[in-house]
């Protein structure tokens, strides 16, 4: 590294790195209202049907494991 390459200060750094983030934040496409609830609904629902699909499993599961050990 040459002597006349001065190294940039930490808090010069950090103000950077909040501009940067800052510029990002502005080009992010924020979803309508309407599409986050679409959207929230919807991880919802899957998350009540993924539940009910574990649930019936671990039943299942259950009573075979008790069917199977009863003999």
């Amino acid at each position: 590294m040459s002597e006349n390459v001065k190294k940039e200060g930490f808090f010069r750094r950090i103000g950077k790195s909040f501009k940067s983030t800052k510029a990002e934040f502005k080009k992010v496409v924020w979803p309508t209202k309407k599409q986050l609830l679409n959207n929230t609904v919807l991880v919802i629902a899957a998350l009540v049907i993924i539940g009910l699909i574990i649930f019936g499993l671990d039943t299942l599961f259950a009573y075979l494991a008790k069917f199977v050990l009863a003999k």
